[in-house]
């Protein structure tokens, strides 16, 4: 039987998930290139190292009657997005490299966000937050959000991650959507054969919690661009607590670049607990060229992203 590889994706709108699959399968195989696994390339674009596949669930976002394909969010959402960018402009600012112009930027925002001597009520929120946004936007040094075309997308596409972690929106069945996504998660996980987990952005909350409940061996959990080290806005909203390593991983990899706003105090292994092996996660920097380097495809084509799953796949198929 060959390894099962699954990638879990995060926050964006309605995807082609054979489509986004294939690309991110593909920038694992030019990573896997750039590590000097070339012998590994053609097996992994035609199938035959892995058993690939793409847990999509961006789909349940979607509110039934909402306008537009983003769905749509609250005051209490909106409340935990400006906390989430409040953050992130914080550890940011705690950058030694960090030029006068972003600095400038980054007070800016912040002091958009929780203006002083003004009232933080949730009426506010979402107007604050949006002009934060198109604040941080307006500087291409800061390279944050590139290629998204507003603030508003920007603000109703970071809000999956607070629609998650505020575990409402209930089914007809009394299922939230938190656990609903996890299903569709576990029901691509498996319990048959040893699976890789590849997951990026929110798909990192949603696969790490989704791995507390999997029963089967996961020797390799790669997280990238992870925001699980947002201790304010997203470690005490992550269940279980406290956070620790799964018990079926038996080792887990954190990928973070600095330009990464999603990747706030990138490492992990400071404050989430091994498991019983003593397996907890391990971080490693890698650096993106371009105006966006949060995106799945430009983590996955760095040897050090790739060297370590091709690897792990290869083993697995050999045993």
């Amino acid at each position: 039987m060959k390894p099962r590889l699954v990638f879990v994706h995060g926050i964006g709108g309605p995807r082609d998930a054979e489509a986004e699959g294939d690309e991110w399968l593909r920038a694992l195989a030019d990573g896997a290139r750039r590590a000097g696994q070339t012998r590994h390339v053609s097996a992994l674009i035609d199938g035959w190292a892995s058993e690939t596949r793409f847990a999509y669930y961006g789909d349940l976002f979607k509110k039934a009657g909402a306008q537009g394909a983003f769905g749509s969010q609250g005051a209490d959402d909106e409340a935990v997005v400006a906390e989430l960018l409040l953050e992130a402009i914080s550890d940011h600012l705690a950058d030694p490299v960090l030029s006068g112009q972003e600095k400038r930027v980054l007070l800016h925002a912040q002091a958009q966000l929780a203006p002083a001597g003004r009232s933080q009520g949730l009426g506010n929120v979402g107007r604050r937050t949006l002009n934060a946004l198109t604040t941080l936007m307006s500087a291409p040094g800061l390279r944050w959000f590139g290629g998204i075309a507003s603030s508003q997308l920007t603000l109703t596409i970071l809000g999956q991650v607070a629609r998650y972690l505020n575990r409402g929106e209930s089914d007809a069945a009394g299922a939230p959507l938190d656990r609903r996504i996890r299903e569709r998660v576990a029901g691509h996980l498996g319990q048959d054969g040893p699976t890789v987990v590849v997951a990026h952005s929110l798909g990192t909350v949603v696969a790490l919690e989704a791995l507390h409940e999997h029963k089967g061996d996961v020797p390799l959990f790669v997280t990238l661009g992870s925001p699980l080290g947002m201790r304010t806005t997203v470690l005490p909203r992550t269940r279980p607590q406290p956070m620790g390593t799964p018990e079926t991983v038996g080792r887990w990899l954190n990928f973070w670049d600095r330009d990464d706003v999603i990747a706030a105090r990138p490492m992990l292994e400071d404050f989430v607990r091994p498991n019983t092996a003593g397996v907890g996660p391990v971080s490693d920097r890698v650096d993106s060229d371009g105006l966006w380097v949060h995106p799945a495809a430009k983590y996955l084509a760095h040897p050090a992203v790739a060297g370590p799953v091709v690897e792990a796949l290869d083993t697995l198929a050999g045993q």
